[in-house]
């Protein structure tokens, strides 16, 4: 663990902005550190506000989408939504066949079957267009790349609107309309949507020709703090306030499919994490185990009985859908040693019968052991297909497309990715990524990094410090949690080890005459070593307020000791 202290803003912008909103200096450096120096900036950080969202017509071809939309509309022809099967992709056709649907009854959804189909737009859901006389798909999450399927379409009179996030290759698709920020020729202010960003952007602009305002479409932002909380883009901008009021939404009214996720939760508030690890891994759950249109299904049905039935059927596949993942891990890492691959710049790695849905899984927990680039391939069909990984401040993306001449597609983003290659080509391949890794990483990004906002002392964590955090929620990538630097602390003598396999620390902390705060230590079991016979140790730790039988306290949520 490298353990980097962030750089300390402008003595004058602390200050200024330390006493324009009369909060510790430490305080105004963590703002000044999101890039907000201030009172005005300040204020819209503390207080997203919808005023705040964008015209949805500044995105390219939002008009040309909209005019396609109402023709459909006027001439009585039939719409289909179609979308991949991940969170971001099941809840973006969620929420638009189910406001179309709100007032024009001719509309159906098409998720792709994982394995008969793969990722993205696929020749078999356009067939199935055809054959039930549609002549107009919406493409949501997918379809920037599709320009073999959109010119299929066309020949058989089918019309495509593109909603995507994803990078445009050279060319676009002769879509009728191609809303992405990511295009080149796309002045949209803010280019960090999710796929089901895009698509409340899209009912956005239909709304404004009904006379609906923001206001009218808030209850669809359930859906949408979903997406962006699974989908890990920035929590920025419009993205922010987004999944600000989708999570008062969660909070307080949502949708029976998203209430009947939840309501057996003993948490009063759920926060964006809880999001990230309850609600999230179970609508991918459908996708990954049986179909993306489980979660859809779910996600659109308003009788509470109906979608508790659904969401008991969903549970039963995330439960599966984690036995596979440990299994695969299992034998994934039995792969890399029998190879003696330990000390390679990448992780690649590849079985047959790998189940398809979980290998993103996977290769995310490959990387909590051996921090680098990582892919797992499995057989689909005829082919190899694999789901990338990547460490932090590495574009895996990138490295895929140096080494595209031995693949047959791929897409993503710098952080994941997806991909396909011939059986002939995996080796080859193989070895090409790994020299592309080793060339262009950096060697520091083959060690975990903890950022750490400020250094602070116990007497620092004040009722008032917590209730300012709490106002920088919700936290993600470009807005994470802060995390703080302690030093000469000492645990009294309670420390003990947590967990089925004694994977966890649990200690109660103090520094110098300060009162003792409880500490967990999430997978640092190995640490207690570090903490024994009041030893003086530095901790990196988030704050976090503990939940439990009613009552709330605070606790130290440790990243490491040293």
């Amino acid at each position: 663990m490298r353990w980097t202290l962030k750089p300390k803003p402008s003595e004058d912008k602390i200050k200024h902005l330390a006493q324009a909103l009369n909060v510790e200096d430490f305080v105004a450096t963590l703002l000044v550190q999101r890039g907000i120096e201030t009172f005005e900036e300040a204020k819209a950080f503390f207080r997203p506000s919808l005023d705040h969202l964008h015209d949805p017509y500044l995105m390219k071809d939002m008009d040309k989408a909209v005019g396609r939309i109402e023709k459909a509309i006027e001439n009585q022809q039939r719409i289909l939504v179609f979308g991949d099967y991940d969170v971001d992709g099941t809840t973006a056709v969620s929420l638009v066949s189910s406001y179309l649907k709100s007032y024009y009854p001719n509309v159906a959804t098409y998720i792709p079957d994982r394995y008969d189909e793969g990722y993205g737009v696929s020749f078999k859901g356009i067939d199935f267009a055809d054959d039930n006389g549609f002549s107009l798909i919406i493409a949501l999450d997918c379809g920037i790349k599709s320009i073999d399927h959109v010119a299929y379409a066309k020949e058989r009179n089918i019309d495509f609107i593109i909603c995507d996030h994803h990078r445009p290759g050279n060319e676009l698709p002769e879509a009728v309309a191609i809303l992405d920020p990511k295009r080149d020729d796309c002045h949209y202010p803010y280019d960090e949507l999710c796929g089901c960003g895009i698509g409340f952007k899209l009912i956005q602009a239909l709304g404004a020709n009904r006379n609906q305002t923001i206001a009218d479409l808030v209850p669809y932002l359930d859906l949408v703090a979903a997406a962006i909380a699974a989908d890990i883009v920035p929590m920025t901008g419009e993205n922010r306030v987004l999944a600000y009021f989708g999570l008062q939404v969660i909070n307080s009214d949502p949708r029976p499919g998203i209430k009947a996720l939840i309501h057996q939760i003993k948490k009063q508030t759920l926060d964006i994490t809880d999001v990230v690890f309850i609600i999230a891994p179970r609508i991918n759950a459908a996708g990954r185990i049986k179909h993306g249109n489980h979660a859809v299904e779910l996600l659109t049905e308003f009788d509470f009985e109906q979608a508790q039935q659904f969401a008991s059927e969903i549970e039963q596949y995330n439960s599966d859908r984690k036995d596979l993942d440990k299994q695969i891990t299992k034998e994934a890492f039995q792969q890399i040693e029998k190879n003696q691959e330990q000390e390679r710049f990448t992780t690649v790695v590849y079985q047959e019968d790998w189940h398809k849905g979980v290998i993103g899984i996977v290769a995310s927990r490959l990387i909590e052991t051996y921090y680098r680039p990582t892919l797992v391939f499995t057989k689909s069909g005829d082919k190899y297909a694999a789901s990338a990984r990547s460490v932090k401040g590495f574009d895996v993306y990138n490295a895929l497309d140096a080494c595209s001449e031995h693949l047959e597609q791929f897409g993503g983003h710098m952080y994941a990715a997806g991909m396909t290659l011939k059986e002939e080509n995996y080796s080859i391949f193989k070895e090409a990524f790994e020299k592309q890794v080793q060339e262009t990483i950096h060697p520091d990004m083959l060690t975990p990094e903890i950022e750490i906002d400020a250094e602070i002392n116990f007497s620092d964590i004040t009722p008032k410090l917590i209730r300012i955090l709490k106002q920088f929620e919700p936290f993600g990538p470009q807005n994470m949690t802060p995390v703080f630097l302690s030093k000469n602390v000492k645990d009294t003598g309670y420390a003990k080890k947590l967990g089925a396999e004694d994977e966890h620390l649990k200690l109660f902390l103090k520094q110098n005459t300060s009162e003792g705060i409880p500490a967990i230590g999430f997978g640092l079991g190995n640490k207690i070593d570090l903490t024994t016979n009041q030893k003086p140790f530095q901790a990196a730790y988030c704050i976090d307020e503990n939940e439990w039988n009613g009552k709330v306290s605070v606790q130290l949520r440790l990243k490491s000791i040293k």
